[in-house]
């Protein structure tokens, strides 16, 4: 795998901002792998994102981010340099449904999604065996006291250095607090096509409704409920046939593909919070 360069930034938007980064990056004889961006004309706002080989830049990584800096402070730019070769810690929490926990570890097992996953965080003991079996330490957290329960998880955050907080249907609602912690860094999977549906029992909800459509939502955790920025969606076509179990059996697919999308662009540095929308570089 090469290593490379992730240069991510947001700015007013104005003329010159693609040619003033070719520039800068020619300069140092930085060789683009991938170039993506985009403007937003409603909030004028600027979102670029670069992939860069890093063999091809001569600078240390000091100078690399000097040499960023100066262009940043020219054009108002908040802006993240990463390398690919540098792996994001990933908490697992997980309630009783195991179907999106297991699918984020054969991904992650088979080299698919690009991170360490130093800890699984359950509040059934059910969940277990699948941290046993890919060799994952577990813990389970007994949630008879709600508050004492989150201070336990958010220790361990701690205790891990955790980077990303992924909620793989873990059924407890994260206090506000932990939310503002955690902000842009814990993402969750809605069984729902948001902002359709929130909250509990989404799929007898869309089965009342008759919707012909069902989803997915992977989206980042706030302090407001199921509310957060979106990343990734899935959706699958049902008829009038398909009772709340079908939606239920068939909507674990758009699940686990919306959460493993959502997790890689994430990883992949793909995404920009602005406001309470994202940018996807996908």
């Amino acid at each position: 795998m090469h290593s490379t360069f992730r240069l991510v930034l947001d700015c007013p938007d104005q003329i010159g901002l693609v040619a003033a980064v070719s520039q800068f990056l020619s300069s140092i004889q930085a060789s683009i792998l991938e170039a993506s961006h985009h403007t937003d004309i409603h909030l004028q706002r600027f979102f670029m994102r670069h992939e860069i080989a890093a063999d091809s830049i001569t600078l240390s990584d000091e100078e690399l981010r000097i040499g960023i800096q100066d262009l940043a402070q020219k054009y108002d730019m908040k802006w993240s340099l990463s390398r690919s070769t540098e792996k994001r810690k990933v908490a697992l929490l997980a309630s009783k449904e195991s179907h999106c926990l297991n699918d984020v570890l054969h991904r992650w097992h088979t080299g698919e999604l690009q991170c360490d996953i130093p800890c699984i965080i359950a509040n059934h003991s059910s969940m277990q065996k699948f941290a046993d079996w890919h060799q994952v330490p577990f813990h389970l957290i007994d949630f008879t006291n709600k508050t004492k329960a989150f201070e336990e998880i958010e220790h361990l955050l701690e205790h891990y250095k955790i980077d990303l907080t992924v909620l793989a249907r873990f059924m407890q609602i994260v206090p506000n607090e932990l939310c503002e912690k955690l902000a842009g860094k814990i993402i969750n999977i809605h069984h729902s096509f948001l902002p359709s549906f929130a909250g509990a029992k989404p799929y007898q909800q869309a089965y009342d409704r008759g919707v012909k459509l069902i989803g997915a939502t992977c989206h980042y955790v706030t302090s407001t409920l199921d509310e957060g920025p979106i990343i990734e969606q899935e959706v699958m076509r049902i008829s009038h046939s398909d009772s709340s179990v079908d939606m239920v059996r068939k909507g674990k697919r758009c699940e686990i593909n919306a959460l493993a999308n959502g997790m890689r662009y994430h990883l992949e540095d793909r995404v920009i919070i602005c406001q309470n929308k994202t940018i996807v570089f996908n």
